[in-house]
C-alpha cells in the first residue's frame, strides 16, 4: 500500500504543481489534513477544453491520482465536480467511481471552476473572506493536477508536459500536449497557424488571460490556452488600455449602479467584498467607506465578472483592485472581516456561460477545439526555472551538459517553497542563467497524429 509520506515525496520529486494556473507546489498542499478532497472538473475558462477532455480520456488515471491524494491528506470522501455538459467525462467516470467519490453535477455557469465558488456549489461549505479551502476541510485539485500525481505517484514519472487548448482565429482549432518550453509560436503552428492577419493573442482563458507580448514565450507547467483573437476585439482593447486611462474612466462614468457587486461571485456568497464601494473609495481618494472595505479589495478573485459582465459602462473594477492589491500588500496589511451571510439569489445571480459567450462577442470563436495526440519535439525549449508560486529552481545541470527527457535540471534548495524542473526533451544544454535553462533538443519532430 502506498504511505501519505511516499506519496508525498514523489509527487515533489515530480516537480507536480496545481496545473490550474496557481502553480501552487502539490506536494506541500499533499501535506494538508482534510476530510475532502474536490477534483475541479468544471474548466472555469470559456473557449478552454483541457480539462474535460482529460477526464474523459483519462477517467481511471484521474482516479488514481485522487486516491493518492485522499491517502495523503486523509480525505474521507472524494467529490469530482463536472458540468453537465461534460457528457463525456461523467460516461466515462462514473462506473470506475469508489463508493467514498461521488461526481457532483454543475450547471454551464461562471465562475464555477473558481476554487472557492466550486467548494460551495459541490459542498455547501462557504471559504471565509482571505481564508484557504482548508478552513472548511477541503482539499482542491484540477484533473491535470491529480494525472500528474498519479504519474508520479505510479510511474515516478516527473511533469515534462503540459496540455493545453489552441482556439480562436486558428484554421484547426485543437487541443494538444507539448513538451514544456515548446515556443507558443510553434503551438499556434500545430493549429494551422492564424486564420487571419490582425489578431492578438491571449495566453489563458478570456477571462483571466494576459495578453502576450510574443509568441517566442513557452509553454510552462500553467499553461491553459493559446487564445488568438482579433486585434480590435474588445478583450484585447481592455488589457492594452493603461492603469491611468482606467482610473480616469473610473473616475469619470462610473454610475455607482452596484451592478459589479450585485454579481460579484464572492460578494454573493458571503464576503463583504463590493467593488462599486472600492471603485468610489479610489476615486475619492479613499473618502467614505471604511478602512476595511478597501482592503476588501484583498479579497478579489479576479475573476472578471464585474469588468466583462457588469459593468454598463466599461469600467473595470477589477483593475482598480488589482492596483489596491498591489499597494496593500507592499504595506503589509491584510483583511479580516467576517463571513456574511449568503445572497439567497446567489446561485440565481451566477453568470451563464452562454451569455458570457455572447457578451463578449466570442460566439464565432468557441471551437470544440478536439485533443489531437500529436508526437512533437521542437528544436530547442526554454524553461523558466520559476513555473510556480515560490523561489526558482536552482539548476543543478552545465553548460553544455547532455540531458534526457525526465532528468533533474534544478532543484528546490532545503526548506524552500517551490518545485523542481525537469528536462521535457532528450538534447544538450546551450543556454543556462538565474531564469531559464535552454535545451536544444537532439532530434526534432514534427507533428505525427498517433494512433
Amino acid at each position: 500500500m502506498t504511505t501519505a509520506d511516499l506519496i508525498r515525496q514523489r509527487v515533489a520529486a515530480a516537480g507536480v504543481v496545481g496545473a490550474g494556473g496557481a502553480g501552487f507546489p502539490a506536494a506541500v498542499k499533499l501535506a494538508a489534513r482534510a476530510d475532502t478532497y474536490l477534483v475541479n472538473g468544471a474548466e472555469c475558462e470559456p473557449l478552454l477544453k483541457v480539462d474535460q477532455q482529460l477526464a474523459a480520456r483519462e477517467a481511471a488515471a484521474l482516479l488514481r491520482g485522487l486516491r493518492h491524494g485522499m491517502t495523503a491528506t486523509g480525505a474521507t470522501q472524494g467529490v469530482i465536480a463536472l458540468k453537465a455538459k461534460y457528457r463525456e467525462a461523467i460516461a466515462a467516470l462514473t462506473p470506475l467511481l469508489p463508493a467514498d467519490v461521488r461526481l457532483h453535477i454543475l450547471e454551464d455557469i461562471y465562475p464555477a471552476g473558481d476554487e472557492v465558488i466550486t467548494i460551495w456549489l459541490a459542498t455547501g461549505r462557504r471559504v471565509p473572506p482571505a481564508g484557504l479551502p482548508l478552513d472548511v476541510g477541503v482539499v482542491v485539485s484540477n484533473v491535470q493536477t491529480l494525472l500528474n500525481v498519479a504519474a508520479a505517484v505510479d510511474q515516478e514519472r516527473p511533469v515534462t508536459r503540459r496540455t493545453l487548448t489552441v482556439n480562436g482565429l486558428v484554421k484547426r482549432p485543437l487541443t494538444l500536449t507539448l513538451p514544456l518550453g515548446t515556443p507558443l509560436r510553434e503551438a499556434l503552428e500545430l493549429a494551422g497557424g492564424p486564420s487571419r492577419d490582425d489578431v492578438a493573442f491571449i495566453d489563458g482563458g478570456p477571462m483571466m488571460g494576459k495578453l502576450l507580448p510574443s509568441l517566442d514565450l513557452p509553454v510552462t507547467k500553467t499553461t491553459g490556452g493559446l487564445l488568438a483573437l482579433p486585434r480590435d476585439h474588445l478583450l484585447i482593447r481592455r488589457r492594452q488600455r493603461g492603469d491611468a486611462a482606467q482610473l480616469a474612466m473610473a473616475r469619470t462614468v462610473c454610475e455607482q449602479c452596484f451592478l459589479c457587486t450585485e454579481l460579484c461571485p464572492r460578494h454573493l456568497i458571503g464576503h463583504e467584498l463590493p467593488p462599486h464601494l472600492i471603485v468610489r473609495a479610489v476615486n475619492y481618494r479613499h473618502a467614505g467607506p471604511r478602512p476595511d472595505t478597501v482592503l476588501a479589495a484583498l479579497t478579489c478573485s479576479e475573476c472578471g465578472v464585474c469588468e466583462a459582465y457588469a459593468c454598463p459602462v466599461e469600467i473595470s473594477p477589477l483593475r482598480v483592485n488589482l492596483l489596491l492589491k498591489a499597494e496593500l500588500r507592499a504595506q503589509g496589511l491584510r483583511y479580516r472581516g467576517e463571513l456574511r451571510p449568503a445572497d439567497p439569489m446567489a446561485r440565481h445571480r451566477l453568470v451563464p456561460v452562454s451569455r458570457l459567450i455572447t457578451r463578449l462577442d466570442l460566439d464565432l470563436l468557441n471551437h470544440k477545439a478536439p485533443f489531437q495526440a500529436l508526437a512533437y519535439r521542437p528544436e530547442k525549449v526554454v524553461l523558466p526555472l520559476r513555473q510556480h508560486i515560490g523561489a526558482a529552481a536552482q539548476p543543478c545541470v552545465a553548460m553544455g551538459e547532455r540531458v534526457r527527457e525526465g532528468q533533474l535540471i534544478a532543484a528546490m534548495p532545503q526548506g524552500a517553497l517551490g518545485a523542481a524542473l525537469h528536462a521535457s526533451v532528450d538534447g544538450v544544454v546551450v543556454a543556462l542563467n538565474a531564469e531559464t535553462i535552454v535545451i536544444q533538443t537532439s532530434e526534432p519532430t514534427c507533428p505525427t497524429p498517433s494512433p
